[in-house]
């Protein structure tokens, strides 16, 4: 597995015309390598491959990379240089989201005018967009501990407790099943905080009659997971009960119409098109979803600009929502895999309207 990404870097640096790509990024490092560590550097050629680290990690690269030559640095910019220095190559792609201008900058006056630095951000993250079989293993396992972690804390989510003790209860929750860490910062929103799509918890005492929106996710094997659920906490106005089905109407259209071969921006004009149908279109303005893996956020996105189709393999979130400020929001998600007959949900919590108790 390894070995075919590298030789799908190599086919990229064909299709570019450089000469050497320099991986920067720890999460298409590990991609490409397997290593978990939290510094390192990779340079791909036609004919070989670098591994650079410093000494806290040779020892771990030894064990974990199976990918051409380990080599120590003291100071990366100064290893990676004298390297391209070594290899005399004259044009070299990278990522250009993953470099500071500062790290950049010393990387381009070490080579002086010899190299010419391509910037190839959308070619790399289209290299993670497929997953492999390993792959889902670890994501859907991730996914897997939501029900139960959420279930766990469902008693505890009364008035008078706080956001950010949800939040904690169910990051614990998650790790007591097994989870490596908590995938984001995770959002719980009730009331009128709904209305914030990335409300972070806070020390807002949950109320009787509000909705309560929680965004979370976890890790395993270095992938991450992604799920949204809005709840009532006893009965709620009936305008939030109408907000709520028009998201979940949106959210089970839009996976209905994933399809191979279906552009992007088609799954999320289903989704959005609905919910412009039924008066809350300037309520929503995030794209419809984005992919999940290595990282929370990676390619593809699903939005009105997205430029790709769906390819089998891929993975990525459907989260349509409803912001009204003033009033609360809804948000439902759920992260799916592109198949050959449409898509699997990998998230596995009923969508369906559900009231808690208040005692």
């Amino acid at each position: 597995m390894i070995e075919n990404r590298i030789l799908s870097l190599r086919q990229i640096l064909r299709d570019e015309g450089v000469g050497a790509l320099l991986l920067w990024s720890m999460p298409n490092i590990r991609y490409v390598t397997g290593f978990t560590g939290s510094d390192a550097v990779v340079v791909v050629t036609a004919k070989s491959a670098f591994f650079l680290t410093d000494s806290r990690y040779v020892s771990q690269a030894r064990q974990q990379v199976r990918v051409g030559e380990i080599r120590e640095y003291k100071v990366k910019t100064d290893g990676v240089g004298s390297l391209l220095a070594d290899l005399g190559c004259h044009r070299v792609g990278f990522e250009g989201e993953a470099v500071s201008v500062s790290i950049f900058n010393k990387l381009r006056s070490q080579s002086a005018d010899s190299l010419s630095w391509v910037p190839l951000d959308e070619c790399f993250s289209r290299l993670r967009g497929i997953k492999a079989s390993s792959e889902l293993e670890f994501l859907e396992k991730a996914a897997g501990l939501h029900q139960e972690a959420l279930e766990e804390v469902l008693p505890r989510i009364r008035p008078g407790v706080t956001e950010r003790d949800v939040a904690f209860a169910l990051e614990i929750a998650l790790r007591r099943r097994g989870g490596e860490d908590r995938a984001f910062d995770f959002i719980v929103a009730s009331g009128a905080r709904g209305a914030l799509p990335h409300g972070v918890a806070t020390d807002k005492q949950l109320a009787a009659g509000e909705l309560v929106t929680i965004d979370f996710g976890t890790r395993i094997g270095g992938y991450y997971s992604d799920e949204t659920v809005t709840l009532a906490l006893g009965e709620v106005d009936s305008g939030l009960r109408r907000i709520y089905d028009c998201v979940l109407e949106a959210h089970d259209r839009a996976i209905e119409a994933i399809r191979s071969g279906v552009e992007l921006k088609t799954i999320d004009a289903v989704a959005r098109e609905h919910i412009a149908e039924n008066g809350y279109g300037d309520y929503f303005g995030h794209g419809l979803g984005h992919g999940v893996g290595l990282q929370v956020h990676e390619f593809p996105t699903l939005s009105p600009r997205s430029r790709d189709r769906v390819e089998e393999g891929m993975v990525f979130t459907v989260e349509p929502g409803i912001y009204v400020p003033g009033l609360g929001g809804v948000r439902i998600e759920d992260m799916v895999v592109a198949t050959a007959e449409g898509s699997r949900r990998l998230t596995g919590i009923s969508k369906e309207f559900r009231t808690l108790p208040l005692d």
